[in-house]
């Protein structure tokens, strides 16, 4: 048996530090490392906190690189309750492989009025590739979308992880400024990269980046959420990642939004694949949301614990938002 501890991801705001608290373990227990975990617990030692757990056998490298792309936690340690007659607790650090494609600071380095946490979406990445039926594929293998992709945050966390990405974002000002940082920070952390722009008749533009070695592909098209489909024909998903807008007052707005673009969604989608998106549920209760998706989607809902225990508070409007995950 092997005792494991790793550091919360520290935060810039305790807000978040909050947030991380709350999503490390589920984050842990959705990962294909979750089904060898016993005696899960969060612990404070040195005035950090830590979430301590067993593993039958030390984590091999392959089980360490997917620790190291965690989201709601950093450093990992071995733990010890003592050596010889040095009383513990004391802990080893564990080495973790660097394992990310670009640079990180490509997520952190853009700044925009609305940005999602970095943390909170890369978790959700995470449990989109977890909860699908390429859990244990590299994301060099895998293609994710965007489908209300805003600023480009969920792109430029899954581009850092290594998967190919595509984008829809209605506005045409927050895509052609994506596009502008994007360029101008490959340019300047010289990062190979090409562009190619496209005008699509009666749809909108598209442009399609190709950045890295080895290359990857990341497509930005400027249209509606509903028509995904048409904007970036055949391409075909292996995980639907995004962050409901949280600006829509009124349910039946968000309701009318999901009821026509789900079923275009799902159609994307691959077979195995999985969507996870993050909604206020502050005036949408989460089973009314399940009721919805699986109302107007062939997805069926992951509704059962360590599922329905990603609730959380962001801050005095948003007091509860809430992930829902759905394969297909």
């Amino acid at each position: 048996m092997t005792t494991l501890v790793a550091q919360i991801a520290p935060q810039r705001s305790t807000q978040y530090s909050a947030l991380a608290e709350t999503l490390a373990a589920p984050e842990l227990r959705l990962s294909p490392l979750g089904a060898d975990v016993t005696n899960l617990s969060m612990v404070t030692m040195g005035g950090q906190r830590y979430l301590k757990f067993d593993l039958p056998v030390a984590p091999a490298a392959s089980q360490r690189v997917e620790l190291g792309m965690f989201a709601m936690t950093s450093a990992y340690f071995a733990h010890y309750d003592g050596v010889g007659e040095l009383a513990g607790p004391l802990l080893r650090p564990l080495d973790l492989p660097a394992a990310f494609t670009l640079p990180p600071d490509l997520v952190t380095t853009r700044r925009y009025r609305g940005k999602t946490n970095e943390i909170f979406t890369h978790f959700l990445c995470n449990v989109a590739r977890f909860s699908s039926e390429y859990a244990t594929q590299p994301w060099s293998a895998l293609r994710v979308l965007d489908p209300l992709a805003g600023g480009g945050t969920t792109l430029f966390v899954a581009l850092t992880l290594g998967a190919d990405v595509a984008g829809i974002e209605q506005n045409r000002d927050d895509v052609k400024s994506t596009v502008a940082f994007l360029q101008q920070y490959t340019r300047e952390a010289r990062i190979p990269c090409s562009l190619k722009e496209e005008r699509l008749k009666k749809l909108g533009l598209r442009w399609r980046f190709t950045l890295g070695k080895p290359p990857q592909t990341c497509t930005l098209a400027n249209g509606d959420a509903v028509q995904a489909a048409a904007l970036l024909p055949g391409y075909r998903p292996h995980l639907i990642v995004t962050d409901l807008p949280y600006g829509i007052q009124h349910q039946g707005a968000l309701e009318a939004l999901l009821s026509a673009a789900l079923p275009v969604w799902a159609a994307m989608l691959q077979p195995h694949g999985a969507l996870a998106f993050a909604w206020d549920a502050t005036r949408f209760p989460r089973q009314q949301m399940v009721a919805l998706v699986e109302s107007v989607s062939p997805l069926i809902v992951c509704n059962a614990p360590p599922y329905t225990d990603l609730a959380h508070r962001v801050d005095r409007v948003i007091k509860a938002r809430d992930v829902l995950v759905a394969r297909r």
